[in-house]
């Protein structure tokens, strides 16, 4: 049996999702103290797609509390 894979609305893969991309952001934070100063501009701008990731799953897991099932699984 093929394995299944879950659908864009499952709120638990939103929310493993977002709090890997707050570690990673966290980490690059850290890795640019010790960084080449050449490698540093990439490491922020990749910080800046991080946040803008970070506040998209954010509102994705708020609206898919809104629109859940409220309790009637």
């Amino acid at each position: 049996m093929p394995k299944t894979k879950r659908g864009p609305n499952d709120r638990a893969n939103s929310e493993e999702r977002l709090k890997k991309t707050i570690r990673h952001m966290e980490a690059a934070e850290i890795a640019m103290e010790y960084a080449p100063k050449e490698d540093v501009a990439a490491i922020k701008k990749k910080n800046e797609h991080r946040a803008e990731s970070i506040e998209e799953l954010e509102k994705e897991i708020k609206s898919a509390e809104k629109t859940g099932l409220k309790g009637y699984l």
